[in-house]
């Protein structure tokens, strides 16, 4: 199957592609119009930002424009936004209207929690836990409410997720967005979310915004040379063969066709190598700090 044809069913029965376009450090209205345009020209049909992204309502200005020039609706693409960690609680409701509004979109396919922890209490305090189930008893009454179609979360790990799932709601957790590539993944995380059917979605998958340490490890250079592919498709294909969601952010035209571009196999022998590399290493913000 086209890798961009890739999708997953969510708890709501709605579908959502495997490969996303991520919008994370891109900013401004010129420049999201521009990588935008070069994504849906792609085959890119998701598209993941976050309320701290601090690029929603450009979002939404480009999607007017670009949505007719591809002769796409609302309902041919899927949008994920996050709840800021300053928004956790009561406040959650009110941010996610904030997010529709900033998109003009008029609802959210995908809503996550964005950290487990909250802006200004430390990690330790027990007031994370009230107010991030707080916010998640809030986010089923939008969807509810139709405001939202699934939602889940970001960073969680397996207490994190514990705590949801053991109070047996009504809505299901459809994601858990968090960081995953080869110097970094918890397998026993990646078996708890297929055991409750929860979609694991990689950020970081080429090791962080600015290191290229992950992009030059030898192992997944060498492998990248055999199949003639370049290190980027080879970490992204990683990840997409074992299921996992990919939302890889480029800003120019030739990468962002690059990270689309993944039909092709990577060997079993070749996926043992890169799934058990030696080096292990987290390049963005640790949850386990969070009780």
């Amino acid at each position: 199957m086209d890798c961009k044809m890739m999708k997953t069913q969510l708890p709501s029965g709605n579908y959502m592609p495997l490969i996303g376009f991520g919008t994370f450090q891109i900013r401004g209205r010129a420049l999201i119009r521009n990588v935008l345009d070069h994504a849906f020209a792609a085959g890119y049909r998701q598209i993941d930002t976050a309320a701290v992204y601090g690029n929603e309502q450009d979002i939404g200005t480009a999607l007017k424009e670009l949505l007719p020039k591809y002769n796409l609706k609302r309902e041919d693409i899927f949008i994920t936004s996050k709840l800021s960690p300053s928004d956790q609680g009561n406040a959650a409701l009110r941010a996610l209207q904030t997010s529709i509004k900033n998109l003009d979109c008029g609802y959210l396919d995908l809503f996550l929690i964005h950290w487990p922890g909250v802006h200004g209490i430390r990690g330790s305090h027990p007031d994370n836990q009230k107010l991030r189930s707080l916010s998640w008893e809030t986010l089923i009454k939008s969807v509810q409410q139709g405001l939202v179609r699934d939602i889940g979360v970001s960073n969680y790990t397996i207490p994190h997720l514990t705590e949801i799932v053991s109070k047996n709601y009504n809505v299901k957790v459809a994601v858990n967005q968090v960081e995953w590539h080869p110097h970094c993944h918890e397998e026993d995380l990646k078996q708890f979310c297929q055991n409750e059917k929860i979609l694991l979605q990689a950020y970081s998958s080429l090791g962080g915004s600015s290191n290229l340490k992950l992009l030059s490890d030898a192992v997944v250079v060498d492998v990248a040379n055999k199949l003639e592919k370049s290190p980027a498709q080879v970490l992204l294909r990683w990840a997409l063969q074992q299921n996992i969601g990919i939302i890889p952010k480029a800003r120019s035209k030739e990468h962002i066709e690059a990270n689309i571009d993944l039909n092709f196999v990577i060997p079993e022998e070749d996926m043992n190598k890169l799934s058990n590399l030696r080096t292990v290493e987290k390049y963005a913000w640790d949850p386990k700090s969070i009780s």
